[in-house]
């Protein structure tokens, strides 16, 4: 029996989170070494399953498949795609970034044992949330989906509301109080989904008889399994209910700058350039392929809400006082753009949300995590309380504006790439809708330059006069993002390879073919 990779790539965090809880309290910096050993361990594996993955193979490869609860047809499936395979490596990849940027969030306090934090506790539920996002990543099963897309929201909700936001933790019930019920409107909210979608998950195993996607998949391409159109299309809601809520999708967007504000930097990278990409993921794996007919019917709705979330987001984000919440907003309008990609339906428009998945997440990184830095050194979120700011910190101040322009996707920088892939596939199919979201980037470029300009430029405020320059582990953290953003805007078809055979091949299920370009003829 060949080596169980997959499995070793989500079981080694998991007991790093259980070797790292078990760190006796005394002992906190060894706690931290052990969950950045075992995330740069989790790395190394993620990295052998990239290579060992071949674009040209089967669909789903390094499978694993074993009788779990056999009364009801659950099996441990495991498998990835190229598209899986890509965002298991950007998890692996951000969470030893997440542990160095957070090295100090949860320290003992000094103001008494009420606010004494368990450095041990922070560190192994990162862990925990990597093992539960890396499976999700690759369960073929969707009941074993379910199972850890649902159990992710327990050790968020803890990082959520148990380890907050500094800049505001200074003997303030206040600040308590908002965290407290930034937690509980998260997992509120993502409980809901997740309920609903346990009814369609029920349902579909009522129709289909079976909770495996390539059976279910395999069994409509060969008409063997029919559905009622109206009993797939409300198994298809439930379903996009549930990640609509995760991703997050305007109406259903309002927990994340709560959750984003209210977080430390890094658990704020963990919520939106991991977790999200969760609920977008699942759009194209289970989505699209178990209700083809469905997604089709429900495109037009989706493509509105997707453009709503795009112009939203960035008009929220342009009128921010708070840097954190206007990165969450930002957020919100991204996902705009990698949900509408996806339900574009064509090629170009699926690997562009594949890539901008990726490339969300480094950039996303990049820029909260330098702001997470600057607002530890001055003790707030408010822009205002800032400016002059590079001529005091360079190094932070160029690193926090590459952050930016990667975020209004300049190009030269990773998510260039992946949202002219995006609005190039929509454009083809739905013009209108293309033309419109083209006005995210330039509220994009706003909102990101407005930020830059009153933070960084201008006159230097006493209270930033004497604010030191990014350290060495700060820099260890920035530099390898920044290059990442730099290498993978110049240089994006490492990953092109690898996602474009699977989005092909989803188009397939749905069976799509792109637009003919209509060329008039020369005369």
């Amino acid at each position: 029996m060949s080596f169980p990779l997959l499995t070793a790539t989500a079981v080694l965090p998991a007991l790093g989170a259980i070797a790292t809880a078990a760190v006796p309290a005394a002992q906190r910096v060894a706690a931290k070494w052990l969950a950045l050993l075992v995330s740069l361990g989790t790395l190394a594996l993620a990295a052998v399953t990239l290579v060992r993955f071949d674009p040209d193979g089967a669909r789903y490869q390094l499978t694993e498949s074993h009788a779990w609860i056999p009364d009801f047809g659950v099996r441990y499936q495991l498998g990835v795609d190229g598209i899986g395979v890509a965002l298991v490596a950007l998890t692996a990849l951000l969470i030893p970034f997440v542990i160095l940027a957070g090295w100090h969030d949860a320290d003992p306090m000094e103001t008494g044992s009420r606010r004494w934090r368990p450095t041990q506790g922070f560190f192994a539920l990162i862990l925990a949330v990597e093992a539960m996002v890396i499976i999700s990543f690759e369960a073929t099963d969707v009941f074993l989906f379910y199972i850890f897309f649902e159990a992710m929201l327990i050790p968020m909700y803890f990082l959520i509301g148990g380890f907050g936001d500094r800049a505001h933790e200074h003997g303030d019930e206040a600040a308590a109080t908002q965290r407290s019920y930034a937690a509980v409107k998260f997992l509120l909210y993502n409980l809901v989904g997740g309920l609903i979608m346990l009814a369609a998950v029920i349902g579909l195993y009522v129709v289909a008889g079976s909770f495996s996607l390539q059976e279910i998949v395999h069994a409509r391409a060969d008409g063997s399994l029919h559905m009622a159109t109206s009993t797939e299309r409300w198994l298809f809601l439930g379903f996009f209910f549930a990640f609509a809520v995760k991703a997050p999708l305007w109406p259903l967007h309002t927990w994340l700058p709560n959750a984003m504000g209210e977080a430390t930097a890094p658990v704020a990278v963990l919520i939106t350039a991991v977790v999200d990409k969760v609920g977008t993921f699942a759009m194209l794996r289970f989505c699209l392929q178990l209700f083809p007919e469905a997604s089709k019917w429900a495109t037009p709705a989706i493509l509105v809400l997707a453009l709503i979330s795009i112009v939203y987001g960035a008009l929220l984000a342009v009128g921010q006082r708070d840097i954190k919440r206007l990165v969450a907003y930002a957020s919100i309008s991204h996902f705009g753009f990698i949900i509408l990609g996806i339900f574009a339906l064509t090629t170009q428009g699926q690997s562009g949300a594949t890539l901008y998945m990726v490339n969300h997440g480094i950039s996303t990184a990049a820029l909260m995590l330098v702001a997470g830095f600057l607002i530890s050194r001055r003790g707030s979120r408010l822009i205002a309380d800032y400016g002059g700011v590079q001529k005091v910190a360079p190094v932070l101040a160029g690193t926090f504006l590459i952050g930016g322009l990667a975020t209004l996707s300049l190009p030269g920088l990773a998510p260039f790439v992946s949202e002219f892939l995006v609005l190039v596939g929509t454009f083809t199919r739905y013009p209108v809708a293309g033309i419109i979201a083209t006005f995210g980037i330039v509220l994009a470029a706003l909102y990101t330059l407005v930020l830059y300009q009153r933070t960084m430029t201008g006159p230097v405020k006493a209270e930033v006069a004497e604010m030191p320059d990014l350290r060495v582990r700060e820099l260890l953290v920035v530099a390898p993002l920044i290059a990442l953003l730099i290498f993978l805007g110049v240089y994006p078809k490492p990953i092109t390879d690898i996602v474009n055979p699977a989005v092909k091949q989803t188009m397939s299920d749905v069976q799509k073919t792109d637009p003919q370009p209509e060329v008039e003829a020369a005369k």
